[in-house]
Parts: C-alpha cells; sequence; structure tokens
C-alpha cells in the first residue's frame, strides 16, 4: 500500500502519479513552492510538468514514488487520495475520493514547504522573503474556505 495521488490540469491528458505522500498536505506545499519559484505551471506548456517533476523528485530523491503518463493509464481512483485537479498551481478539483474520505493533516504547511526547500539544489531554492510570501498566502486562502 501507498498514500497514492495523481495530479492533473482540466485538460486530463498528462498526469503525475505519487505513490507516497498524495495527501493535501504534501501538495499544496508542493505547488505553493512552484508559484513561489514563477514556474509556468502545467497547464501553459510542458515546461509546468518539468517542473512539477524536478520539485517532486528532489524532494523524495530516489525517484521511485513518482510517475508521469497518460491521465489514462495511472492509478487516478487509488483509494487514498484520489486525483488533484490543477490550475494555475493551486487545487481546484478533486476526484474519486471515496465517501467518508478524511483528509490527512499530517504536515503543517510551513513546515512542509520548508522541507520541499531545504531538499532543492541551492540555486532553485527560496529565499526568506518568498517563503514567508507563500505561507501568508496560503493562511489567506485557507481563511476563506
Amino acid at each position: 500500500m501507498g498514500n497514492r495521488a495523481v495530479i492533473r490540469t482540466n485538460e486530463n491528458t498528462l498526469g503525475v502519479y505519487l505513490h507516497w505522500n498524495g495527501g493535501r498536505d504534501t501538495i499544496e506545499p508542493v505547488l505553493a513552492f512552484c508559484k513561489a519559484s514563477g514556474y509556468r505551471s502545467p497547464e501553459d506548456d510542458c515546461y509546468g510538468w518539468a517542473y512539477l517533476c524536478t520539485v517532486l523528485g528532489c524532494f523524495f530523491g530516489d525517484g521511485m514514488n513518482l510517475g508521469i503518463d497518460m491521465v489514462k493509464r495511472l492509478d487516478t481512483d487509488n483509494d487514498d487520495n484520489g486525483t488533484y485537479i490543477i490550475e494555475g498551481w493551486k487545487i481546484v478539483g478533486r476526484e474519486f475520493v471515496s465517501e467518508g474520505f478524511k483528509e490527512q493533516s499530517e504536515y503543517v504547511f510551513a513546515d512542509m514547504l520548508k522541507a520541499i526547500n531545504d531538499q532543492m539544489p541551492e540555486h532553485m531554492r527560496l529565499t526568506d522573503e518568498k517563503m514567508v510570501e507563500a505561507i501568508k498566502e496560503h493562511a489567506m486562502e485557507a481563511s476563506v474556505m
């Protein structure tokens, strides 16, 4: 078993599969890191997918957690976290989350964002100012929900 998830856009063609750490408490900080870094998002062009996979690969290290493929070939209905639909580095929808599903909330956003940042090569790391900005933005969005 894992803690699986798939990330896709509304286009529903390409997707990223995670075998571990597929909870929202990991996915949101990863997306926030990409946004704070100024990366183009996956719905813009292929570089967005490359950025997302680079960040995930650097964070997880060994590469055994990460896959990219056509959505139809990924385990979207995975009995764990289902499928996240993203746009502009934000989660805008969710599929295949079973009834009674309890959202994972093991990791604090700021701590996870820092952990992601720490795993990046030095030239890719966010500045302290960018980290604070991303944490504030997340807190504002969470208070609106």
